[in-house]
C-alpha cells in the first residue's frame, strides 16, 4: 500500500494568538509613552479637574472718596455660607434649621443640599448675628468664608452718581459701572480637592490664591456742598409739590463737580426697594427744554458777532408779534427797550428778533459750540447729548423757539458748562468729577480739559455785566440775590409738551436758574432745575430761591469773603489768587488758560 507524504508547514493557531497579543502589548505600550509624555499635561489637567473645585472669589474693591478724604463707598466684609453636599447627613432637616435663620424658603435651600456638587452657595454675605447662630448649631458640611460687601456709609447722598454693585462686587449703575475696571481688582479663588464620588477629601484644608485689590477713586465732589444742595433742592421739591429736580454745583475755571443732587433720591444700600427710574442720573441722562436760561446762549452769539450791543434799543411790540403765522407773547407788554434789559426782563420777542439777525446757521453753530448736541465727556455713565436737531430739519419756526429755549433738549450738565463759559472768559471745558486714580503703583492725576474757546473775553465780560441785571430789582431773579455778593444768572420757565396731545401743557412746567457768583470773580456756578411744580412754577419764584440758598452757604463754608477776592486755600482747593487777572489777559492763549485753571484745580 503506498504512503501519502503529509505537510507540516503551515502556522499553528499558537503562532496567530502570539502575534496579536505581541501587536496589542505593542500598541498599548505606545499608547503609554504618549500618555506619559506626548498627552502628559493633558491627562494632569483633566485629573485636577475632576479632583479640584475652583471657587471664585472677589477682590477687595477699591475705596470711593470726596475730594477731601470722605468715604462715599467702602468695602465690609460679611460672612458667605456654603455647603459640601456629600457631607451633609439630613439634608431636610438641615434645610429647615437654616431656612428659620437665613429667612429663605427651605425648599429651595434643600434642593441646594440635595445637588451632587462638591460646593455651593446657601446664602451670600449673611449678617454676623445670623452667622453666629449658624455655628451654634454645628452643623457638618456647613461652612462660610468671608466676602467684601460694598457699603455706602452716607446714604442717599451721591446716590445716583456713585451707583451700585452686584452680589459679585461688580459695577452695575453710575461711577461704580463706568469705572469698574479700576475698582474691581483682579479675582482670587477657593480650590477645594474631592474624591470620585464628589466629597470634599480635606475640607479643612482650603487653598487660596490670592487676589489684587481694586484700585481707589477720588472725586471733585464735595460731601458738605452736595449735602447743602440736596437739602435746598429737596425742601423745594417737597413744598412745591414737584416731581422732581436737579442742582449742580461747578467750579467755573477747571470744570470740576462739586455736587450734583437729584430728587427723588435714591439709597445705594437699599438698591431693592427702588428700580431703574431711581437708579437714572437724571442730571446728565435726561433732557428739557431750557426755555429763557438758552436765551445766554442767544445774547452770546448776537455779541460775539458784533451784530448788537447792550445799549442798542429793540421794539418789543407791546407784547405781541408774529412768526411764520405763530403769535409770540411777552410776559409783560414791553416796548421800545435796550438789549440789556431784553435780557433782564427775559423778553421772547426781543429775542427772537436778535435771533433773525444772528440767523439760523448761525445760532446753530453757537449753541454746538457751547456744548449742546453732544456728549461733553464726563467720566459718569449714562451721558445723553441732549436733543439738537441740524438746521436741514429745522422749520420756519424753529429760529425764534431756539432763541428761547424751545425745540432743543439739553441736560442740566449742559447748561450748568455752558453757562460756565461766561463765568470763566469765554472757555468751554470738559466737566469733571475723577479727581485722582490711586493704587499701589502710585496716582494718576486728572488735570482740566479746554474742548473749546467759545467766546472772546470782551463778550464774556459784557454778557456778565448784562446777566447782572437779572438779579436785580427790575429782573426776573431778584430771589436769586446772596446779601454781600453780586450774583450773575438767568431764569427760565419752560413748558413741558404733553405726551398725549403733543402741545405744549398748559399746566407742567420746568423752573430753573443758572448763574455764577461773585461776580466779580467767580467761584462757583450753580444749576438748579425743578420738574413740574404746582401751579405756574416761575423760575424766579422756584429756582432762583435755591440757587440763592445754595450758593449763601457754599460761599460761607468756602470761606469767600463778600464782594473780596477768596482766600488764598479753601477747603480741598489751591486758589492762585486773583484769578480773573490771570485769564482775562491780552494773548491769552489755551496753553495759557490750561496752565491757570490748572493752578487753581485741587491740591495735589
Amino acid at each position: 500500500m503506498a504512503q501519502h507524504n503529509t505537510d507540516t508547514t503551515k502556522p499553528t493557531p499558537l503562532y496567530a494568538v502570539s502575534f496579536v497579543l505581541f501587536m496589542g502589548f505593542a500598541l498599548v505600550f505606545v499608547r503609554l509613552i504618549f500618555i506619559q509624555g506626548i498627552e502628559r499635561d493633558t491627562w494632569l489637567a483633566r485629573a485636577d479637574q475632576a479632583q479640584e473645585k475652583t471657587v471664585q472669589l472677589e477682590p477687595e474693591r477699591g475705596t470711593i472718596y470726596d475730594r477731601n478724604g470722605n468715604v462715599l463707598a467702602m468695602n465690609f466684609d460679611r460672612p458667605s455660607l456654603y455647603a459640601i453636599p456629600g457631607e451633609i447627613k439630613n439634608p431636610k432637616r438641615t434645610a429647615k434649621k437654616l431656612a428659620k435663620i437665613l429667612e429663605v424658603r427651605s425648599d429651595r435651600l434643600l434642593r441646594k443640599l440635595k445637588r451632587k456638587k462638591a460646593f455651593v452657595w446657601l446664602k451670600r454675605k449673611i449678617n454676623l448675628e445670623q452667622m453666629k447662630k449658624i455655628d451654634t448649631l454645628k452643623i457638618k458640611g456647613i461652612r462660610s468664608v468671608m466676602e467684601s460687601k460694598r457699603v455706602y456709609p452716607k446714604g442717599n447722598l451721591f446716590g445716583q452718581v456713585l451707583g451700585f454693585t452686584g452680589l459679585d462686587n461688580q459695577g452695575l449703575e453710575g461711577i461704580e459701572k463706568k469705572h469698574d475696571p479700576i475698582l474691581r481688582g483682579t479675582s482670587g479663588a477657593i480650590i477645594l480637592e474631592r474624591d470620585a464620588h464628589g466629597k470634599s477629601i480635606f475640607p479643612k484644608d482650603l487653598q487660596y490664591i490670592e487676589s489684587t485689590p481694586g484700585r481707589d477713586l477720588h472725586l471733585t465732589v464735595d460731601e458738605n456742598i452736595q449735602h447743602i444742595s440736596e437739602r435746598e433742592l429737596r425742601r423745594m421739591v417737597e413744598s412745591s409739590g414737584a416731581k422732581g429736580g436737579t442742582a449742580i454745583v461747578m467750579n467755573p475755571w477747571n470744570g470740576e463737580i462739586l455736587a450734583m443732587a437729584i430728587q427723588p433720591a435714591f439709597n445705594p444700600n437699599e438698591v431693592r426697594t427702588s428700580g431703574p427710574a431711581q437708579w437714572r442720573n437724571r442730571a446728565i441722562a435726561d433732557f428739557y427744554e431750557p426755555g429763557s436760561t438758552f436765551k445766554i446762549i442767544t445774547a452770546s452769539a448776537a455779541l460775539e458777532e458784533k451784530l448788537v450791543r447792550p445799549e442798542d434799543l429793540i421794539d418789543c411790540e407791546k407784547g405781541t408779534y408774529r412768526v411764520r403765522g405763530t403769535t409770540i407773547h411777552d410776559h409783560d407788554p414791553f416796548g421800545i427797550i435796550s438789549f440789556r434789559q431784553v435780557i433782564a426782563h427775559s423778553s421772547n420777542i426781543g429775542t427772537i428778533k436778535i435771533a433773525e439777525i444772528l440767523g439760523t446757521e448761525r445760532l446753530s453753530n453757537y449753541a454746538r459750540a457751547f456744548g449742546f448736541g453732544e456728549r461733553l465727556g464726563i467720566a459718569l455713565n449714562g451721558e445723553s447729548p441732549g436733543l439738537l436737531r441740524k438746521t436741514k430739519n429745522w422749520s420756519g419756526r424753529s429760529l425764534a423757539s431756539i432763541a428761547i429755549g424751545q425745540e432743543i433738549g439739553v441736560t442740566p450738565l449742559q447748561m450748568v458748562t455752558a453757562t460756565s463759559v461766561i463765568a470763566n472768559g469765554g472757555y468751554l471745558m470738559t466737566p469733571k468729577i475723577i479727581r485722582e486714580v490711586r493704587g499701589k503703583n502710585g496716582e494718576e492725576t486728572n488735570p482740566p480739559q479746554i474742548k473749546r474757546r467759545v467766546l472772546s473775553e470782551e463778550t464774556a465780560r459784557e454778557m456778565t455785566e448784562i446777566l447782572k441785571g437779572v438779579v436785580s430789582n427790575t429782573g426776573t431773579a431778584i430771589r436769586a440775590a446772596v446779601s454781600g455778593y453780586t450774583v450773575v444768572g438767568k431764569t427760565g420757565t419752560a413748558q413741558k409738551i404733553d405726551p398725549e396731545t403733543r402741545r405744549y401743557s398748559p399746566d407742567k412746567f420746568v423752573s430753573s436758574f443758572v448763574g455764577y457768583v461773585p461776580a466779580e470773580d467767580p467761584v462757583i456756578t450753580i444749576l438748579v432745575m425743578v420738574d413740574e411744580p404746582e401751579g405756574k412754577g416761575w423760575g424766579g419764584e422756584i429756582a432762583a430761591p435755591v440757587f440763592s440758598n445754595i450758593a449763601k452757604e457754599v460761599l460761607h463754608y468756602l470761606k469767600v469773603a463778600p464782594n473780596a477776592t477768596p482766600p488764598e486755600e479753601i477747603p480741598g482747593t489751591q486758589v492762585a489768587g486773583h484769578r480773573a487777572t490771570m485769564i482775562r489777559t491780552t494773548g491769552t492763549t489755551e496753553a495759557s488758560i490750561q496752565d491757570a485753571v490748572y493752578k487753581i484745580g485741587p491740591a495735589r
